[in-house]
């Protein structure tokens, strides 16, 4: 962690629903490794008929009114959530108007780490839903984006973190930032370059291979001396990114891959791997910008 981002908050978008209590767990547990405070996030689309009450139609004050309440009432139980699990310094809570998305972007850009839930929505789903806020967030995010779909597997020992790289600087931020998560778990670090040999194959595999094993070695270099007590498991590995990275994810703590991405379309900004391991991965995923 870097010393501007030492009393960066680290912010949570709090889901309505009680029942969906994983990603404010994940990232209360999180504020408290890193001795941040924790902000919660709850906000508000344009109000629906879904908070409407008997047969008149309620003016929009009316439902403006009932939404701040609806609002204020989920940030509550939040921190009392929050409190149980792990009594924190510094709790803050925000409830804004505006589309959830763009509403963590902006708090984003004074956060050392923004947290979301998914439902494993469809890319189809996760593209058009306007409950979903997985891809824009990542896509926009000026910070670090832990996604969290399921627990931190502690299925296999020791317990491992696990990273992406392919050598660009999107990587080397995203080895950064998962040899700081397996530090604070104790956790080993595998680092995983994949090797997708193009349709046509190549003149020279074996020498194709040991140029990855470079990129690999270089990326990582000098990062075990910054984090000793993280034991560090490097390999290239053959197949399609999505799948490597998906099944590696299977028994990890969490997956973290950089976001490379281009153009301007909400969604289709990250780089395809990314999103694939977005809807696909079995752990939390925390993606990284450059």
């Amino acid at each position: 962690m870097t010393g501007a981002d030492r009393r960066r908050p680290i912010v949570v978008g709090v889901d309505p629903d009680p029942s969906k209590r994983l990603a404010l767990a994940w990232a209360a547990d999180e504020a408290d490794r890193r001795a941040l405070p924790l902000r919660l996030v709850h906000a508000q689309g344009v109000p629906t008929g879904g908070y409407r009450s008997g047969e008149a139609r309620p003016s929009w004050e009316e439902w403006n009114q009932a939404l701040h309440g609806l609002g204020d009432q989920v940030l509550k139980e939040a921190v009392g959530f929050v409190e149980s699990r792990r009594p924190l310094s510094e709790v803050s809570t925000l409830l804004a108007e505006g589309e959830p998305a763009w509403v963590l972007r902006d708090e984003a850009r004074s956060a050392a780490l923004v947290v979301v839930g998914s439902r494993h929505l469809s890319r189809r789903q996760a593209m058009f839903s306007s409950a979903s806020v997985v891809l824009p967030l990542t896509a926009h995010a000026p910070c670090p984006v832990a996604v969290v779909p399921e627990p931190e597997h502690v299925t296999q020992q020791p317990a491992y973190f696990v990273v992406g790289v392919d050598g660009s600087p999107h990587a080397a931020a995203a080895v950064d930032l998962a040899f700081q998560e397996a530090a604070l778990r104790g956790a080993h670090l595998r680092a995983l370059y994949v090797w997708h040999p193009p349709l046509l194959g190549v003149l020279d595999e074996d020498a194709a291979v040991r140029e990855c094993r470079r990129v690999l070695s270089e990326t990582v270099a000098g990062r075990t001396a910054t984090h000793p007590e993280v034991e560090l498991h490097h390999e290239v590995v053959r197949g399609h990114p999505v799948q490597v990275l998906t099944d590696a994810s299977e028994h990890a703590l969490g997956l973290v891959v950089g976001t490379r991405g281009h153009g301007g379309f909400t969604g289709m900004v990250l780089g395809s791997v990314s999103q694939g391991v977005l809807h696909h991965a079995r752990c939390p995923v925390i993606t990284v910008p450059a």
